[in-house]
């Protein structure tokens, strides 16, 4: 089963050059809040799952962008979660353009749950039924 979260942000004049385009490492940012809310979404958080002891960190990162994003722009982060293996979540995004429709980037994140150790786990069973 894959789950599906939507979060929708505004282009801040912040995240952009002189040309009014977003710089590219914003991206990142952006797909962590997909993240966010697609674990709320499916009514978890990083807040609970931190206070179980553990955390989500990012293994693996690629974005492919296709058009860019510029000041003012509302977009829609639309956020797949699924079980990549037995100890590893992958996260995979659409940015869109919520004016046109446009796919302006897609990309795919991939973590591995770990202790306060830094030794890696399973997720909490819940957590693994969200994506399994």
């Amino acid at each position: 089963m894959t789950v599906l979260g939507t979060a929708t942000i505004r282009v801040r004049y912040a995240e952009t050059d002189q040309m009014g385009v977003v710089y590219h490492g914003n991206y990142f940012a952006w797909f962590e809040v997909g993240r966010v809310e697609l674990l709320r979404q499916a009514g978890w958080s990083y807040k609970t799952l931190e206070g179980d002891g553990l955390s989500l960190p990012v293994i693996e990162a690629t974005c492919q962008y296709r058009h860019p994003a510029r000041y003012d722009d509302e977009l829609e982060i639309r956020t797949v979660g699924r079980m990549a293996s037995a100890v590893r979540v992958e996260f995979t995004y659409e940015l869109v353009r919520m004016a046109d429709a446009r796919v302006l980037a897609t990309a795919r994140t991939l973590h591995v749950p770990i202790t306060r150790e830094g030794r890696p786990c399973r997720l909490p069973g819940p957590l693994r039924e969200i994506f399994a």
